[in-house]
């Protein structure tokens, strides 16, 4: 982990005005003044903005300089900093491209109206070296009719990301939703940057069709779990879909089952158990998913000893491992793994949040009714992952009774959950 800023949490509006505008040479650290661009997100005041435009007027060419640039333009996107729009817009004619995809952002997320400002961000999809998904997504959000031939060009084109939101967002703006089962077959590509970034497109584009492909993709619950909810959360207020359609594939995403998921790698030959264990460390977590299912299907007597030993020596601190290691010491109902579940249930580090929940489903797969204290403590919990795993785990050590204290809950799922 980076720790160079870690100092600078506390620096005040002034200190971090300060240190923008003190000359490259005379800060101790040059990246100092990058840090301060970041951290005024937290002062989103005239001065602070101020700041930040002036930043953005500097055009030293000095590469920590640019870095703070790029910086300032984000963090004013951040603060939907209107009065800072002109000087953004400018920004879209830099020579920098990653200053211009943030200054593409931050209008995405300041808003506008101005045509003229949304025909330059048009025009970038011409210039090369420009991230094309972004300003696709951008002319999306203002629904930018006068863009659609050129982004018509895109629907074809060999980034599966870029293809993905191109189909949606012509989907969109056409009202004709005829072609998006394409973005739906995304979700099986071979690319996990694919499977992931189409779900922010069916998204964008409410299309509740694709929740039930959503929940079979063999990427993290935490993308699956995002794109259902959301759509849900549109959908029900509108009477587009009910709680009742989509229920069945919130409690499949987070039982978050291999079997339950339409896996896109296979294996030519039958795998070792070491080779197993060493893809649950897989950044991909189709490959992390598939070995999950040879484990159980394989080596349902082997495995237990060796996940216990892999989590001694590294998955403790891979929280990719960790979740999937978890999870399976519940399937495989290995009684002496209890104290593992239990520490990851008990682990609150942020990166750590989702082997909460697959600790809470684990305690169940265990039968630990010892539990259900500890269950009925989580559901009060503010992250949704953790407080319906709870909900399953409950119901399923014959704890269900528990859920009537959730009936006010503020989560429209959870509501919905508990009052079926």
């Amino acid at each position: 982990m980076d720790n160079r800023f870690t100092n600078m949490f506390g620096l005040t509006e002034d200190q971090a005005i300060a240190m923008l505008k003190k000359p490259l040479a005379e800060l101790e650290d040059k990246s100092e003044r990058y840090a301060a661009a970041s951290h005024l997100v937290g002062f989103p005041t005239p001065r602070g903005i101020q700041a930040l435009i002036e930043t953005i007027e500097d055009h030293n060419s000095d590469m920590y300089h640019r870095i703070a640039r790029r910086k300032a333009v984000e963090s004013l996107g951040k603060m939907k900093a209107k009065q800072a729009l002109p000087t953004i817009t400018s920004c879209l004619d830099d020579s920098d491209s990653y200053t211009v995809e943030n200054a593409v952002w931050s209008i995405g997320e300041i808003g506008t109206d101005n045509q003229d400002i949304l025909e330059a961000i048009a025009d970038l999809l011409e210039r090369d070296g420009a991230s094309k998904r972004l300003i696709i997504q951008t002319l999306a959000k203002f629904n930018y009719k006068p863009a659609l031939d050129r982004i018509k060009l895109f629907i074809d084109s060999e980034d599966e990301t870029i293809a993905s939101t191109a189909i949606a967002t012509v989907a969109s703006l056409t009202e004709d939703y005829s072609e998006m089962s394409k973005v739906v077959d995304f979700l099986q590509h071979s690319s996990v940057n694919a499977r992931r970034l189409c779900i922010q497109d069916l998204i964008d584009t409410k299309y509740y069709d694709a929740i039930p492909h959503i929940s079979k993709s063999p990427i993290s619950l935490v993308f699956r779990l995002r794109g259902i909810k959301l759509l849900a959360e549109a959908g029900i207020p509108e009477e587009k879909i009910t709680f009742a359609e989509v229920e069945p594939y919130i409690d499949r995403v987070i039982c978050d089952r291999p079997y339950d998921l339409e896996m896109v790698h296979e294996y030519d030959d039958k795998p070792s158990l070491e080779f197993l264990i060493r893809e649950l460390y897989q950044t991909d977590f189709g490959r992390c998913y598939l070995a999950s299912q040879t484990l159980l299907e394989l080596y349902p007597d082997e495995a237990p000893q060796a996940l216990i030993q892999t989590y001694q020596t590294e998955a403790r601190s891979d929280y990719g491992a960790h979740y999937h290691v978890v999870k399976l010491l519940g399937w495989l109902k290995y009684q002496p793994g209890k104290p593992i579940i239990l520490e990851a249930f008990h682990n609150t580090q942020p990166q750590f949040r989702k082997s909460r929940g697959a600790a809470a489903i684990a305690l169940a797969n265990l039968g630990a009714t010892d539990g259900i204290p500890l269950l009925q403590e989580s559901i009060k919990s503010p992250i949704f992952d953790l407080k319906y795993a709870s909900l399953l785990a409950l119901e399923q050590l014959g704890a269900k009774d528990s859920w009537s204290m959730l009936k006010d809950d503020p989560d429209l799922i959870i509501r919905e959950k508990v009052s079926g």
